[in-house]
């Protein structure tokens, strides 16, 4: 006798006081072969396959056991193919869906399609956020919600009891079945979100991949940023910004939640070299290399601009230089500073590029004087001294005042090398020579004389938004 087994009920039949166990649940046939022991097929076994109305099948004679079983491999083989059929036509779709401008809509239409159930999202409050598919009577949809309320409440506990949350729950109701999966939850939101199923069917291994790929697409969907998309506060902040709202009002809506009051931001300057041919850097805004800056970063808020690039790191940064550095980036980055210095630390960033693109280092930070001179002498004074040392300047034909105290400034800092000048300013070093004498003639010193060049150096740090205001 061949019996099919499946993984519910058991069926007990006595034949002349041999038992003989079937799993009745599940089972497809019950296959009896008549010889050698009988030579048909037992009444009472025919009695009981009726009356639990299971198919009975007298197998002949002349039919080896062996062709029973290649014949039943064979039909595992070609369900198991079909299934996999099925499971890859309802990830496609549901990815397809998750492109869609409606993605959440579309991904639980698509998987209420492949499941042939009621699909909806819940949030925190048990409300039912989207759904689709026929929808089941109210007291299913009620139960279905007061699931999915329940095992949000006892993910929350788990959490504050540091414990593994519940991620799935179900239940049955009137024919139906219920079942609540969670998605991830934003670190100080109201609370996860649920994905809610409700079916009148068992579950098959096609729904089950089809509900684990919807969960994890909607998971991303529903998270704070996924592909280094904005989500709904970034969306919020620019907003503000094209009606008016100053940075320093704007900024705090973009820290991490686990930020200090008053959080700190760094800024990233950037340039990318030209990929050799044959490289495979790719250049442009090339989303894959985009995401991957992100990722180096430890940010989201980017701007490329062809080569270059400009970034605010919120907090302290967690720069992988050697990502960038592979990416082919030469970075320059400011102190962490608050909101309101911003653009100082925009000319911190830039300077420190300057510098990384010199000395051909990958990573520069801005060097912050914590104890020099600088502390204690009195702000108010140094800045009218700076003033007045570089009043001589205002008066400069071209290139201007600005560009000649932008090459002199780059000129001390790199220890006045001419080529890592010219180098970093991106100019012929005659012309770095050229603009160091005007600047010599017009202030009417001696800029290779040592202690000049520390009293300039003194000073362009107490030129008006150089230095930050405390």
């Amino acid at each position: 006798m061949l019996a099919q087994v499946g993984d519910q009920a058991l069926l007990f039949v006595e034949v002349e006081g041999d038992a003989f166990v079937v799993v009745g649940a599940g089972a497809a046939a019950l296959g009896f072969g008549v010889a050698p022991v009988y030579d048909e097929v037992p009444p009472d076994l025919v009695t009981a396959c009726e009356r639990h109305s299971l198919p009975l099948l007298r197998v002949p004679v002349a039919t080896p056991f062996v062709a029973v079983g290649r014949s039943l491999y064979g039909a595992i083989a070609d369900a198991s193919t079909r299934d996999l059929r099925q499971i890859s036509q309802a990830q496609s779709a549901l990815a397809s869906a998750a492109a869609r401008p409606d993605a959440m809509p579309a991904v639980l239409h698509q998987l209420s399609t492949h499941l042939g159930a009621w699909t909806v999202l819940i949030d925190a409050q048990g409300r039912d956020l989207f759904s689709a598919g026929p929808r089941p009577a109210p007291a299913v949809r009620q139960q279905l919600l007061d699931l999915a309320v329940r095992t949000m409440s006892r993910s929350r506990l788990a959490r504050a009891g540091r414990t593994q949350p519940p991620t799935a729950a179900a239940e049955h109701h009137a024919g139906s079945r219920l079942t609540v999966h969670t998605l991830p939850g934003r670190e100080g939101s109201t609370g996860p979100l649920v994905l809610g199923i409700a079916a009148t069917t068992p579950p098959t291994v096609v729904h089950r991949a089809a509900t684990g790929v919807a969960t994890v697409l909607l998971s991303l969907l529903t998270s704070p940023r996924h592909a280094l998309g904005t989500d709904s506060a970034d969306a919020g902040a620019l907003v503000r910004l094209m009606l008016g709202a100053s940075p320093a009002d704007v900024a705090p809506v973009l820290l991490p939640a686990d930020a200090p009051p008053g959080g700190r931001w760094v800024v990233v300057r950037g340039h990318r070299a030209r990929p050799e041919a044959g490289s495979s850097v790719p250049v442009g805004g090339d989303p894959v290399q985009l995401a991957a800056l992100g990722t180096a970063l430890s940010t989201s808020y980017l701007g490329l601009d062809g080569d270059a690039l400009r970034a605010l790191v919120p907090g302290a940064p967690s720069i992988d230089a050697e990502a960038a550095a592979r990416l082919g980036w030469t970075l320059g980055l400011s102190a962490p500073v608050a909101t309101v210095d911003l653009p100082s630390a925009d000319t911190q960033a830039e300077r420190a590029l300057r510098r990384a693109l010199a000395t051909g280092e990958p990573v520069v930070h801005h060097r912050a004087e914590e104890q020099s001179v600088h502390g204690i002498v009195d702000a108010a004074d140094a800045r009218a001294l700076a003033r007045a040392r570089f009043a001589p300047l205002d008066t400069a034909a071209q290139p201007g005042p600005a560009v000649l105290l932008e090459t002199l400034r780059t000129w001390l800092a790199l220890h006045c090398s001419w080529d890592q000048t010219a180098t970093a300013l991106q100019v012929h070093r005659n012309t770095v020579r050229h603009r160091i004498g005007r600047v010599a003639d017009l202030l009417e010193t001696d800029v290779q004389d040592p202690d000049v060049r520390m009293e300039l150096w003194f000073a362009l740090h107490w030129l008006p938004g150089e230095r930050q205001q405390d």
